[in-house]
Parts: structure tokens; sequence; C-alpha cells
């Protein structure tokens, strides 16, 4: 199922907060007059100096050598054709998150109102000072292959037009494992294009160093097979017209292994794919419709291996596999270009990949332990962290052995950490939850579904399959506020909790069973069974619900006791604990306790270390553990030092395998520098510390409030740990965006904890 997008949440997330996706941030200290006057003048003459003296020095000096210009003139913009580069902006914008996200890579998103292409090659080529590549993106053909070649030739930087040569090395290297799997031959298969644009005729002649024989190649568009004996053919499609005696695309395909597509939707037809060569491969790329349906293709021929453009069928061919890698490999050794040794590298990297273990960060991600190379694994996920690593470092070798590369890299190891640091490889945490709840979504109950932000939640929710939601209040309400905010919530379970007498006598005698000598009488548990999270805990209880979430309106004591009277905490324990992940520009840090416990003993700090460390495992993360104080390793007294000197000692003698360490200073615990220097005995050297355990509530309150506010750091979370079931809490005031995020990991909580 694709996901389906809303105009309304489309317009909305690109202008909440400050419009747009992007901006400039200083990386250096500006605090002071000296900063100042270091940054601009009279200081910074002097790498102005040293610049001059030396081009190159301007990647000493300056961000150049991290730096990708987006640039497109607005005349081929996905399926939306020329309009404009005003109206392209958005993205552009987009290219470049996806180049910061994935590779570390700075952008600046270009938009020039020039479709003469002459002109605007002169344009671009001007702006080579400024920046170390430049990817083309969204430009017409035929006047797309003019512009990169002219400036290909022209140029010393990378240059590459990702429409065309992105799709080309993904495809390509999903087209040398298919042949793998199928045992042809790639110098004897026929192959069919279907289309003539840009990618289309950059695919083939990839496809074509890859070793296609040009004799066994037969390229269509819209009139048909493109012949040679056709008036008024362009030179490009003069280069791939045939001189057999076809003209259809059925006659085309007739026994041919390999079709490519790069048009339009639903326009191939079974029959068109039953005369096909056995073991016959199909790419269907057009989007977001393939030029036949995933499932028709497949119920057709059981012998097929088939690739779409699509995140929800095997075999995705997805363009943000290949370019932010590309031009990381490209711009650490100072490529004066992006050339064909490097996009050959670069598929060849990634078809070898593939083929590796997969590791268990990914098979969780996609729900499927099974999976490995085959007929359904042609390519590696989006979200394999090894991506980075593999074709960086391939791109970058093809560079320096084919000559344009003017640094050379020497410590292969060395360039794969910098690699990991430049993204912090965990930044994809939530991304990664986030595809494995959609692989098998659970039903979690609202408490406030009378709450505009949950049924918008809920709303996207649904539609991209994440969760499946139950709304738990008045019904009249609710659906009133639907209607309001035009919302689609068809099919969506409502419950409430008012009018359902026989689930309150239910649930009230339940409760009376659990709490009758605890202080609770039968009239008592009938009137609790009013309050929502009660109801909504019980559902969860009973079996009815797979998790709750709430606390969106309400303080969190208030929201959480319910859950604590009714499901209570999981076995083995004897209480829970709230942990924060804050995802920094570092990588992601896990907060605990936040947001439960007052004021606990060394002995529960201990309880509360051990329920955190799971919550971190719950990330696919191995847990580096910091016990904070204002004491480094004794070196003041007080009630805290000492708590916490023996919640270290406690904690390393129960959980001898964790790496452990306290009681520190929270500088300390984040700077190995430090610790080197003055606690060579630390346990975090060389175990980057990524979980920090609070002494008190109010430390860990202030710290996660503070860096979020103040440090530019995303708080997921609270993340209720130790519940026997899953129930979570949401910060009071929440985002759309965190309650989505808590819904995530709730549905992978209820996934984890095996509810069917």
């Amino acid at each position: 199922m694709a996901i389906k997008i809303r105009r309304e949440d489309a317009l909305s997330y690109h202008t909440q907060g400050k419009p747009g996706k992007i901006e400039v941030v200083p990386t250096k200290p500006l605090s002071s007059q000296l900063d100042l006057a270091l940054a601009y003048s009279p200081g910074v003459a002097e790498p102005c100096k040293e610049i001059e003296k030396d081009k190159e020095n301007v990647y000493k000096y300056t961000a150049k050598g991290n730096l990708v210009a987006v640039i497109s003139n607005g005349t081929a913009v996905l399926g939306l054709g020329d309009i404009g580069p005003e109206a392209s902006k958005p993205v552009m914008e987009g290219k470049g998150v996806l180049f910061k996200k994935f590779a570390g890579i700075d952008v600046f998103d270009i938009e020039i109102d020039e479709k003469d292409p002459k002109k605007l090659i002169q344009i671009i080529k001007s702006l080579e000072p400024t920046f170390g590549g430049i990817n083309l993106e969204d430009i017409k053909a035929p006047e797309c292959f003019e512009i990169e070649t002219t400036l290909k030739q022209e140029m010393k930087i990378p240059v590459m037009h990702d429409d065309q040569h992105g799709t080309a090395i993904i495809s390509g290297a999903a087209l040398l494992n298919a042949l793998e799997v199928v045992d042809k031959k790639i110098e004897e298969i026929k192959l069919v294009v279907n289309g003539a644009g840009a990618s289309a005729v950059s695919c083939t002649r990839f496809y074509m160093s890859l070793g296609v024989r040009r004799e066994n190649l037969v390229m269509c568009d819209k009139e048909g097979v493109i012949r040679s004996d056709r008036p008024n053919l362009d030179e490009i499609k003069k280069e791939f017209s045939s001189d057999r005696d076809i003209r259809t695309l059925t006659e085309a395909l007739t026994d041919a292994d390999v079709f490519l597509g790069l048009s339009a939707g639903n326009i191939v037809s079974p029959e068109q794919i039953m005369v096909m060569a056995k073991n016959p491969i199909v790419f269907a790329l057009a989007n977001p419709d393939p030029e036949i349906a995933y499932e028709l293709a497949m119920q057709t021929r059981d012998d097929l291996i088939m690739a779409t453009g699509r995140s929800d069928y095997p075999n995705q061919v997805n363009n943000v596999l290949g370019f932010p890698y590309i031009f990381r490999g490209a711009l650490d050794v100072r490529a004066t270009a992006i050339n064909e040794q490097m996009k050959l590298a670069a598929a060849k990297a990634i078809a070898a990949l593939a083929k590796e273990p997969i590791p268990e960060i990914v098979n969780k991600a996609y729900d499927d332990a099974k999976m490995s190379f085959g007929r359904f694994y042609l390519i590696p996920k989006p979200l394999d962290p090894r991506l980075i690593t593999t074709i960086a470092p391939a791109v970058a070798k093809a560079a320096m052995e084919s000559g344009v590369a003017k640094t050379i890299i020497t410590d292969w190891e060395a360039y794969e950490l910098e690699l990991q640091e430049r993204i912090g490889i965990d930044q994809r945490l939530m991304l990664r939850v986030v595809t494995r709840a959609k692989k098998n979504p659970k039903r979690v109950v609202f408490a406030e579904a009378d709450n505009v932000k949950i049924l918008k939640a809920a709303q996207i929710l649904k539609d991209e399959r994440i969760a499946i939601p139950i709304l738990l209040g008045r019904k009249e309400k609710i659906e009133e506020i639907i209607q309001e905010n035009n919302l689609d919530l068809t099919g969506v379970q409502i419950v409430d909790p008012y009018t359902d007498d026989e689930r309150l006598t239910k649930y009230g005698n339940i409760l009376f069973e659990k709490r009758k000598r605890k202080g609770l009488t039968p009239k008592e548990c009938f009137r609790l069974m009013r309050d929502r999270n009660y109801f909504g805990s019980m559902m969860v209880e009973l079996g009815e619900a797979d998790a709750l979430i709430s606390g969106l309106t309400k303080d969190y004591p208030k929201t959480i006791l319910p859950a604590l009277q009714v499901i209570g905490v999981k076995e083995g324990t004897d209480r829970v604990a709230g942990m924060y992940i804050m995802n920094t520009e570092r990588g992601p840090f896990f907060f605990s306790d936040t947001t439960v416990n007052v004021n606990p003993t060394a002995e529960q700090l201990v309880e509360i270390i051990g329920l955190t460390a799971n919550g971190v495992k719950f990330f696919d993360i191995d847990p580096k553990v910091a016990i904070l104080s204002y004491s480094n390793f004794g070196s003041a007294k007080g009630e805290v030092a000492t708590k916490t000197a023996k919640a270290t000692a406690l904690a390393k003698a129960k959980y001898p395998d964790m790496v452990i360490e306290g009681e520190m200073q929270a500088n300390v615990a984040l700077n190995e520098e430090i610790q080197q220097e003055n606690y060579p005995f630390s346990s975090l050297i060389g175990n980057r510390t990524n979980t920090l355990i609070f002494p008190d509530l109010s430390s860990g309150n202030i710290a996660y409030k503070l860096l979020s506010e103040l440090g530019h750091a995303e708080a997921i979370g609270p993340v209720l740990l130790g519940m026997n079931k899953p129930v979570h809490i949401l910060q009071l005031g929440s985002s759309i965006r965190e309650i989505i995020n808590m819904v995530a990991i709730a549905v992978v909580d209820a996934q984890t904890k095996g509810i069917k």
C-alpha cells in the first residue's frame, strides 16, 4: 500500500515553524567580540590571503569541500513537468535534506530562471568557486544531456545529473544480481527499454557499459519501437534506434530477458509479460504506479523477478541508495569529476552488499528475519547502515585509480570511522522503528481521542499503516472534530466509555478483583472505569487493544497511575522508569530517569539502570552507561555523590558484562579526552557514552528539557520502562510528530512482547 499524502498535511509540514526544510547553522563559536573578529573583519583576511596564494587552500579554510549545489531550472519536476524554478524549490530543499541525513553533506539549493541550455551552463559554471560538487536535478531532456556533458568537460568539480545516473546505478546493481540469480550472462540478454527520457537513456547507456550488447537492445517510446526508418528522429533516439522488423512493445518483448520501464503506469499487460523468455526480469520503475502492478505481474508468472520504485514491494530502486554516498566518496578525495569508473564502482558495491549477511538491525527494521539475497532481495534496503561505509569508499577508490582524485586516502579503517561519525551512524533510529512498526501494525487505543492533535496523528498512523487506531471518548464529539478538520477516519473504531455499560460493568468487576485489598470498593471501581485512562488500560490488559497512548492533556502522575493499577509492572521488577531519547548531531543519547522516580536510592538506581539498559537494547543499540553526579570519582562529598558512587559499585557487580561508569560529571562522561587525561581507568574510554543515568528526577527532567530547547536536540519520549504491557505516556502538549513517534515505539513494543 502506497503512503497516502493529504494536501493539508504536506502544506502544514512545509509551513510549521520556519518555512521550508533547511537553514544555515554556524560551525564556529560566535559568543564574543574576539570570535566575531576572527570570523569576519579583520581576522578573516588571513585565510583569504592563504587562499590567494594557493586556491586549494579553499578546502582547508572554508566549507567548500563538504558543500554541494542542488541545481534545477524547474523544467521536469517529479511528475509535475515544467512548473518553474520557484515551484521546484521544495523538491530541491528535500534533496538537500537527504544529502545531509544520509551522508552528512551540506547543500545550498539553487533554482535558476533560465531555459536556454548555453546560458544555464554559463551560470552553473560560474558557481565553481563556491561548491565542492554540483547535483543537477529535474532538468528536462534532451537539454539535460548537453548541460551535464558540457559542465563535466569544463568544470573541475564533480557534476552529476541524478535523474539520469541515480536510477541507472541502482537499477544496474539490481540487474547484475538478478542475472546472477537466474544464471544469465549480461552480454547475451535481450533488453527492452520502454521510455526515452533522461533516465531511460542514461540507464540504457549504463547497462551497455555493464555489458549489454547494442544489437540485443530495443527502445520504445509512445509511438512504439524506435526504428531507424522513423522520420525526424533526434540524435539521442537515433543512438538507440532499431533495424529489426518490429513495431510494437509486444513484438519487442517476445523472448526478451529484461524489461526496463521508465515511462507510465499500467501500460504493460499480463499477456505481454507472458511472451518474455524464461525467468524474465521486469524493472517497472514508473512512479507512483509501475508499468504493470506488482501483484498482477507476480500472479502472471511464477518465474518472474521484479523491481519497482515503490517502498511497499521488494527490490525498490531508490536513488537514495546512490547519490548521497557517491558524492560523499567524490568529495572526500576532492575528485574533479564523477566518471564512469566511479559510477560502475558504486553499482558493483551496491550489488556486492546485497550478498552480504544482513545485519539484525536491518532485519528488525523491516520485520523480516528471513531476508536474504535472491529474487526478492536484489539490492540493499535504504536503512542499511552499511551503505555509506560500502559505497563511499568504493567511489573514492575508483576516483583515485582513474586519476581524478586530488587527495589520497591511505587509512581506510580510519576513513570508515570518519564516515560513521559524519552522519551519526544511529541517527536513523526512529526511521527504523517506524519501518518496523509498519510491518505488523498493532491496535493502539488513544485515551484522549477528543483532541484534534490525536485525531490528526491517527489519520497519519492509519494512512501509513503504522498502527490501527482505537479512539476513546464521546463519539459525537470525536465525529464533530473529524468533520471540522476534514479528516478521513472511516473504519476506525470509536469506543465511548460513557455509554458502554456492558464494558463498564465488566471492567469495574475486574478492577475490584485486582484492587479489593488495596483500598478500593466496588462502587469506586465502577466510577474509576469512566476515566478513560482506566478504561483504556483495561482494554490493553484484556487484549482488546495492544497498547495505550495517553498524557497529551494530563499530568504524568495522573496518567500513569491507572496503568500501574490495572496492568502493573512486569515480573521481576517493582518499579517503572521514564527514558527520553535525545537525537543530537552526535547521534542518539538515552536519558533516564526523567519522569517517574523522584529521588531514588542507590539500590533503586541500579533497578533503573537495568530497565534503561533493556530500553536502549530495544532500539538495537548497546548501552554504554554513565552515572551522573556533581562529583568525579570521589572528588566531592555529599548525599548525591555518595549515592551515585554506591549505585555504580552495585550496578557493576550486578551487570558485569555491561559498560558502566560513575560517579561523574556530565561533561566528563561525554568527553573522552578529559577521561584519558585525568581518569585513564574509565571504562567509557573507547566506549562512547550513549546512556546517562541521572541521580534524581529533578536533574534528569531539567537536563532533557534544556537540551531540547537550547541544544536543538529532538526529544523522543518519554518511553515508559518496566510495564507488563505496552503503555506509553505522552509529554504534555506533544506535537503530532511526537505522538506518531511514541505510537511507533508502542507498536514495536507490542511486537517485541509477542502480542498477536
